[in-house]
């Protein structure tokens, strides 16, 4: 009785299975999207020199920049004049520019309320409500928003038309920019925008 000769069992080649594990694991990755960007971004339009509005302002400019946000706050109109530095009284070349601000001095540190003003005493008691319950100053969130990267530009049509300049702006602003910049900005994939 002829006997059945079986083909021997084929061995597995150890390149082959290497390369076999090699092509499973980089399957199992998850495919990335070049065109979708991984950082998120925060836009945030101040048009108000008010106290109580560039308040939440620097507040969300803030908290946007500490939780990951790459952060823009643009400051058009009214908004621009609390980022002139405190020391201008007055500012713009000619009359009208002069008395606009002599009629709402800009600076930080001289905003009035929308609401409740009292000639001043409005500002004063949110200041020492603050104080009593640890709320940070306008000074400081704007000190917090510059050391956390939060980019703040300048409105250069409201530079114009206020007489403002460079030397009359603090320290740390970004270049002035126009509105179509802003809107870019703001229409870009993974950005949040915040009007106040």
């Amino acid at each position: 009785m002829a006997s059945e000769t079986q083909a021997p069992e084929a061995m597995p080649d150890e390149a082959a299975e290497a390369q076999l594990t090699e092509a499973i694991a980089t399957a199992a990755q998850p495919v990335s999207d070049a065109s979708t960007p991984v950082e998120r971004q925060l836009v945030i339009i101040n048009w108000s020199g008010e106290f109580d509005k560039v308040l939440p302002t620097l507040i969300m400019g803030s908290v946007g920049a500490a939780s990951g946000y790459k952060t823009s706050v643009f400051l058009t109109f009214w908004g621009l004049l609390p980022f002139v530095k405190d020391s201008r009284r007055i500012t713009g070349d000619g009359m009208m520019q002069k008395m606009l601000s002599f009629m709402q001095r800009p600076g930080i540190s001289h905003m009035k309320m929308s609401k409740m003003n009292f000639m001043g005493m409005g500002p004063w008691m949110i200041g020492k409500l603050s104080e009593q319950y640890n709320v940070a100053s306008p000074q400081e969130l704007l000190e917090a928003c510059q050391l956390m990267g939060v980019e703040f530009m300048p409105c250069q049509m409201t530079m114009d038309m206020f007489g403002l300049k460079h030397e009359d702006m603090i320290d740390g602003l970004g270049e002035p920019v126009g509105a179509a910049t802003v809107l870019e900005l703001m229409t870009e994939n993974n950005t949040g925008s915040l009007f106040i």
